[in-house]
């Protein structure tokens, strides 16, 4: 595989972990506005499974509950 084939699949992967971080942080923000809502509880149980799942570990090395911790705290 050429070099330029793996950038554009790590750009992919890297794409796809920040649009799960950043559906993470919107659907926070939402539920502390409206504790009940819960299309927002839905996203951040779709997003904790996807931080926990085989897939995310074949998408980066980075350790998704550090990443899940993070971005927890960041959103407190």
């Amino acid at each position: 595989m050429k070099q330029e084939d793996l950038n554009g699949y790590e750009g992919l992967a890297n794409a796809i972990i920040l649009q799960a971080c950043r559906d993470y942080r919107v659907a926070r923000k939402k539920l502390k506005k409206n504790p009940k809502n819960a299309e927002a509880a839905g996203v951040i149980r779709e997003n904790k499974r996807f931080f926990r799942s085989p897939w995310f570990g074949v998408l980066t090395k980075v350790d998704g509950e550090y990443l899940l911790n993070r971005l927890k705290e960041e959103c407190e």
